[in-house]
């Protein structure tokens, strides 16, 4: 609470005053944070082709989660014991997953396991970026090769399930 007051120029017992627990500033940071990376991610150009646009979508969230590897920490890591995001704040991350989720089904790809294997996989690059390279791009630059391999595979398994179906 100290180091956020000073960040934010007042006593950690000021900011009491604003939020009623360390966990309601947590709640107001994780709904912010994920009402900024939605609102970047609505910036992505819709008429794109989906493939480039999953692209597009791809390299900017994880440039999201590389900037600040606290808010990273905040949003995807459940870094902070018993912190639960209140049903406002999570309602922001559940439209920033639904932006993948319609861009995958953009790509053809529509079922929930290839979501799980996708923000799995993506989560995994942020993580790994995070982890052993902060400030770097060791993990980030493979992005785009992971998103073909990622469509490559499910559009497989996909076709391979409808020539079995016929």
């Amino acid at each position: 609470m100290r180091d956020l007051g000073t960040r934010v120029g007042m006593r950690a017992q000021s900011l009491y005053a604003y939020f009623p627990s360390k966990y309601a500033i947590c709640d107001a940071m994780f709904d912010e944070s994920n009402r900024e990376l939605l609102r970047r991610l609505t910036e992505v150009e819709p008429t794109l082709n989906p493939v480039e646009r999953l692209h597009q979508l791809a390299r900017l969230f994880l440039d999201f989660c590389v900037e600040d590897p606290e808010r990273y920490q905040l949003l995807f890591q459940r870094a902070l014991p018993r912190f639960e995001p209140s049903p406002e704040s999570y309602s922001a991350a559940m439209d920033v997953l639904d932006t993948a989720s319609t861009a995958l089904r953009a790509c053809g790809i529509g079922d929930a396991r290839a979501l799980d294997v996708w923000t799995a996989v993506i989560g995994g690059i942020a993580a790994q970026q995070n982890a052993n390279e902060p400030g770097g791009d060791r993990w980030v630059r493979l992005t785009d090769e992971i998103t073909d391999m990622f469509l490559a595979h499910f559009r497989r398994a996909k076709d391979a399930k409808n020539m079995g179906q016929k």
